[in-house]
């Protein structure tokens, strides 16, 4: 079955830092592009940032460029995002998203009907 865990919210005062972590487990994502999604209370889901298998290629929203950091390390199959500066409109809960091996170009990272696999979420609350 598989599955992936985040961890890591919590809360945080304005101007702080956090870190998340995504843990698959289940099967392998070998070759799998994984990506962070966040939805505040009556809004959509919005892309945050994602990250191909190999490291090589990131893609962030604009709301988080030079604030938040995404990585990985696949011996673990885990994911992170390290968050700065966080603002009250970075409040939401986070989830981790993992795609089928070969599910599209980096172009499309940012979809959200890319992923097959989501995690259940953690929630960063972030206070002013």
């Amino acid at each position: 079955q598989v599955q992936l865990v985040e961890s890591g919210g919590g809360l945080v005062q304005a101007g702080g830092s956090l870190r998340l972590s995504c843990t698959a487990s289940g099967r392998t994502f070998s070759g799998s592009a994984m990506g962070w999604f966040r939805q505040a209370p009556g809004k959509e889901r919005e892309f945050v940032a994602a990250i191909v298998w190999s490291g090589s290629i990131t893609s962030y929203a604009d709301s988080v460029k030079g604030r938040f950091t995404i990585s990985r390390d696949n011996v673990k199959n885990t994911m992170y995002l390290q968050m700065n500066s966080l603002k009250p409109e970075d409040a939401a809960v986070y989830y981790c998203a993992a795609d089928r091996r070969g599910a599209g170009v980096p172009s499309t990272l940012a979809w959200k009907s890319r992923y097959s696999y989501w995690g259940q979420g953690t929630q960063v609350t972030v206070s002013s």
